[in-house]
């Protein structure tokens, strides 16, 4: 990291990060440039690793990319603001990178377990996903990160 004043070096503050983010980007080895995508997700500890649950079709481009490369980089940041400095304008952001790979979860307690992390990500924890109809159409994958580091530029 080239500007070591804006790591974030507390793991629990990257975490903390990482959960206030709406969105993560994928990006995906392509067949010839790589592939950003996207994803509503929810994250866990499990044990000493940081996992990524999301959900999408098993079918498509980005499924078919997941097959055949399933280590992926995920990207997640905030946008605060833009403001003048004494030195210019600059953006205030926290940001995660993390690396891993990715994994299909097999099976309805799989399934439910990745799509409650998802929902109560998003504030819905008591949503009933057991009672879900297209649960066994529910396509949802996993990643576990083997590397994350965070950034922030909120100090002056």
């Amino acid at each position: 990291m080239l500007r070591k004043e804006r790591e974030i070096t507390d793991f629990q503050e990257i975490i903390k990060v990482l959960e206030k983010c709406d969105t993560i980007r994928l990006g995906i080895f392509g067949a010839e440039y790589p592939y950003v995508v996207p994803v509503s997700f929810g994250v866990s500890l499990e044990g000493d690793k940081v996992v990524i649950y999301f959900h999408g079709s098993p079918r498509g481009y980005k499924a078919e990319l997941l097959q055949t490369h399933p280590k992926v980089c995920v990207e997640g940041d905030i946008f605060h603001k833009v403001e003048p400095t004494a030195y210019g304008i600059t953006t205030r952001y926290e940001s995660v990178i993390g690396f891993g790979v990715v994994e299909s979860v097999e099976g309805d307690e799989g399934k439910i377990k990745g799509l409650q992390t998802i929902v109560k990500h998003y504030n819905f924890p008591e949503y009933p996903i057991g009672r879900c109809k297209g649960l066994a159409a529910a396509h949802v994958y996993k990643i576990t990160l083997s590397q994350i580091t965070g950034k922030s530029s909120l100090q002056a």
